[in-house]
């Protein structure tokens, strides 16, 4: 009997059993991807965000959260320093982050904790140059940061696994990106957001698993820089930021299928108008960490932990707060979790 193709195309997201690899698949929009056998819950009990650091009060600070519950932040450890405006990601068991600014000066630290066990930060080696405000992604195997300030477009990346330094992945088309944001698939890395020497809407894409420059996806709704980002296998989704003119603050929501390449649409809003937030994810759930309510000089830094269904669109809910050692807010944090979308 011959097979006869569907009668509609096969949306992102849907699930299939390969009967000839005996293997659940899912199809990512472009292509059908093998579903993990590990999982979060196998590691953890369930997806856990780790948040790293922070302006404010987050000193070196490193707390944890259950991505698929709602609660209050827990302490995991310390960072060997207070670093903040860096960038993190994880894959199932390793969370990675390079550390950003650590007074009085840019690093090019990278330091990692093994996501099922609560300890403090240890070294994993260094970036190719020091940054901060870079746009984080990555899938299973590695992880890549993005642009960075001051005004660089190159692309770092390491082996998530192994320890040791950064190697060059390519660069993002526009010069001088900084304060991006990244999503990600399993097979696809987004940055969108930034400002080379004025806030821009564009979204650029790499291909993870192979080493090349950025390519144009699309725009954002409009030009804007310091939002938060976080991804399922299917969807990216940016929240809050800087409007372009600044001091303006945002409590818009973006999100795009990552698999195909077109302008983000509206999903939503946050609870407030802010930016400098960062995003723990899980595949079912994104949870905004953090950020500031109120543009420089007049910086109010909040604790709000707050969430929303990443597969539906609307406004985000009340999921529980910061508790660093000081009790009160803090923004620019280094956040990843071992659920994101990167990892399937």
């Amino acid at each position: 009997m011959t097979q006869q193709p569907p009668l509609q195309p096969t949306p992102a997201g849907a699930f299939r059993f390969n009967t000839t690899s005996a293997k659940i698949e899912y199809y990512d929009g472009n292509q059908w991807v093998n579903v993990s056998s590990d999982s979060p819950e196998a590691q953890t009990g369930g997806t856990r965000g780790i948040i790293g650091g922070g302006a404010g009060n987050g000193g070196n600070f490193i707390g944890y959260i259950n991505v698929d519950a709602t609660g209050n932040e827990v302490d995991f450890g310390d960072l060997s320093a207070t670093g903040y405006e860096g960038g993190a990601t994880a894959s199932r068991t390793r969370w990675v982050c390079n550390m950003g600014y650590v007074a009085p000066a840019d690093t090019n630290t990278m330091e990692y904790v093994t996501i099922a066990t609560t300890s403090n930060s240890t070294d994993f080696g260094d970036l190719l140059n020091a940054k901060r405000c870079t746009g984080a992604f990555g899938n299973s195997t590695r992880g890549i940061w993005a642009g960075g300030y001051p005004g660089q477009n190159t692309m770092d990346y390491i082996t998530i696994a192994s320890t040791g330094n950064a190697k060059d992945f390519g660069d993002i088309t526009f010069t001088g990106n900084y304060i991006a944001a990244g999503v990600n698939s399993p097979v696809r890395g987004l940055v969108a957001g930034a400002n080379p020497g004025s806030y821009i809407n564009r979204i650029d894409y790499v291909t993870t698993a192979t080493l090349g420059n950025g390519a144009d996806f699309g725009d954002l709704q409009g030009a804007k820089r310091m939002m938060s980002g976080n991804s399922n296998a299917v969807r990216g989704l940016w929240s809050g930021g800087r409007l372009d003119p600044s001091p303006d603050l945002t409590d818009q929501m973006d999100f795009v299928n990552i698999a195909s390449q077109g302008n983000a649409q509206d999903f939503g809003n946050l609870l407030n108008e802010q930016d400098f937030s960062a995003g723990c994810s899980s595949s079912t759930r994104a949870v905004i960490c953090g950020g500031y309510m109120l543009p420089a000089p007049s910086v109010a830094h909040i604790n709000t932990l707050q969430f929303v269904q990443i597969m539906h669109t609307g406004n985000a809910v009340d999921f529980g707060d910061l508790t660093a050692s000081s009790g009160a807010g803090r923004g620019a944090l280094m956040c990843s979790s071992n659920g994101h979308g990167g990892l399937g």
